[in-house]
């Protein structure tokens, strides 16, 4: 038996990158996928094929995390078509770089929305429907730790309060056994962040192991938490950036 058989699984933002190749793992793993996209359908339909062509199974619910409503009923619809939900990846997130003194109030409630508010709602939203020993596991940055360049403090400060947030519903939660955690990622190369991209040379001579990630490195240990190996491990903050914060 695989490590997931029998779960039910919501990845948000699951579409591309490191959300597709989360959904890919979990489905690999034995879990029933239920993925999240925005605007990206083709992409979507095309990682829902790719599971379903592997043996397993998956759905893609478009949802948008700026919208409130939308995700709380993929939550439920999620829920609904597999009885309930043992793990939760609040992958979904933007990046909005720019030096302080051109960041406007729009572009601070966009991040926040995206990156924080979203997770809130899924998480609260979740919850209702997940049995005792589930999982949330949230996609952070290691930027939430340690800033290296300017022009990323909205960015920063968007991850920085998962990891706030994760940590003080381990505690709300642990008594039902459902462990929370938080995975900051490094460069890893994406659509958002190529190993080609004009910043990347820069990014890799930070790095201890100086190359880009591969979004199944970060789908890979997202797995393992949603896995009975990691049910004594809550409140975790694990970090995944080939040294970059050594």
């Amino acid at each position: 038996m695989a490590n997931l058989d029998g779960k039910t699984a919501l990845v948000t933002g699951g579409s591309r990158g490191m959300g597709a190749a989360i959904a890919r793992r979990l489905a690999q793993e034995g879990a029933r996928v239920t993925l999240t996209y925005a605007s990206a359908e083709a992409a979507a339909a095309a990682t829902v094929a790719a599971i379903e062509a592997a043996g397993g199974k998956a759905v893609a619910i478009k949802a948008d995390n700026r919208d409130a409503a939308a995700l709380a009923a993929a939550v439920d619809a999620t829920a609904k078509a597999g009885g309930r939900i043992d793990i939760l990846v609040n992958n979904a997130g933007i990046f909005h770089a720019a030096p302080l003194s051109d960041l406007t109030l729009e572009d601070f409630d966009h991040t926040i929305d995206v990156n924080v508010r979203a997770v809130f709602v899924a998480t609260r939203q979740a919850i209702a429907h997940m049995p005792d020993g589930g999982r949330i596991i949230t996609i952070g940055s290691n930027l939430a730790q340690r800033v290296p360049w300017p022009g990323i403090s909205l960015y920063a400060l968007s991850k920085a309060a998962l990891s706030g947030f994760t940590r003080g519903i381990a505690r709300d939660l642990g008594p039902r056994g459902i462990t929370a955690n938080i995975i900051h990622p490094g460069s890893t190369d994406t659509d958002m962040n190529p190993a080609t991209g004009e910043t990347a040379d820069m990014q890799r001579a930070t790095m201890a192991i100086p190359r880009f990630g591969s979004p199944d490195d970060i789908a890979a240990f997202v797995a393992w938490l949603a896995g009975p190996q990691a049910r004594f491990v809550t409140g975790a903050e694990h970090v995944i950036d080939g040294g970059t914060n050594a």
